[in-house]
């Protein structure tokens, strides 16, 4: 039984896995139940995250910046 780390099933969560990779992760999940609970906890993240409303940025934050990429470009030439 393969041992798959959290992030090769966070990319399965997303769909970001290869075909052959998915399929192994489909397979073990189907016996190993430890991989089923984290599989199941990182599912529930997910759903958390998206829930979470996202905001605008605050002008000043995107001033600074738009401020300091400014200032590196002209150091930078």
């Amino acid at each position: 039984m393969p041992n798959f780390t959290p992030e090769e099933l966070i990319q399965y969560l997303y769909g970001e896995s290869s075909h052959q990779q998915a399929q192994a992760i489909e397979s073990a999940l189907q016996n190993d139940w430890i991989l089923q609970q984290k599989f199941r906890v990182l599912r529930e993240s997910q759903q958390q995250l998206d829930a979470v409303p996202l905001e605008k940025p605050r002008k000043q934050a995107v001033s600074a910046i738009l401020r300091y990429a400014r200032e590196t470009a002209e150091v930078a030439q």
